[in-house]
């Protein structure tokens, strides 16, 4: 039970001055898309589909060094029915492709991908009948990571920019995010 009642005049009001120390708790005025969104870029749950040696990269982000945990993504979910986002490393082969499809359509929306490394992008290497010339043939990707195999800095600068996606409220649609700049 409360102890007292607060009429709505003795409600605070924000003065708009960050300096102000009446010791009041002020009000945020925010809409409520925005909140939403600014809640889920703090906590997107990914689902690992690693295929080659872009997972062990992925590995390596979520060492103490690059520390993902400060984005709310320190567990990847097993299943896909508990994650909104989908990292896909490395080759697909077109046998391996319904079992992508699959695991993209059992998760719950608003859902998000990142294709990491250039088989993933773009067949890298792998140009032959076999592998999918990218995985954007069979599910929609929304952020590129290119590398062979990418840094861990970059995959960081791929989530960073996915969640200034997510945060902004942009429609979907691509980024793209080169490794050149990130060579020693």
């Amino acid at each position: 039970m409360a102890d007292q009642i607060i009429q709505p005049q003795e409600i605070p009001v924000s003065t708009g001055d960050p300096a102000s120390k009446s010791g009041q708790p002020g009000v945020v005025f925010a809409k409520l898309d925005d909140v939403v969104r600014w809640a889920r870029t703090g906590s997107m749950w990914p689902l690992l589909f690693g295929l080659a040696c872009c997972a062990i990269e992925m590995m390596a982000v979520y060492m103490p060094r690059f520390d993902l945990a400060r984005f709310g993504m320190e567990v990847y979910r097993a299943s896909p029915r508990q994650a909104d986002l989908m990292f896909v490393a490395g080759r697909v082969s077109r046998k391996m492709a319904p079992v992508v499809r699959q695991l993209y359509d059992q998760m719950l929306e608003p859902k998000w991908v990142i294709a990491m490394g250039d088989c993933a992008a773009c067949g890298g290497i792998y140009n032959n009948y076999a592998i999918l010339q990218g995985v954007d043939e069979i599910i929609p990707v929304d952020v590129y990571v290119a590398g062979c195999p990418p840094r861990p800095e970059a995959l960081m600068d791929g989530i960073l920019k996915l969640h200034d996606k997510v945060k902004n409220g942009a429609p979907k649609g691509q980024i793209r995010i080169t490794d050149w700049g990130l060579r020693g």
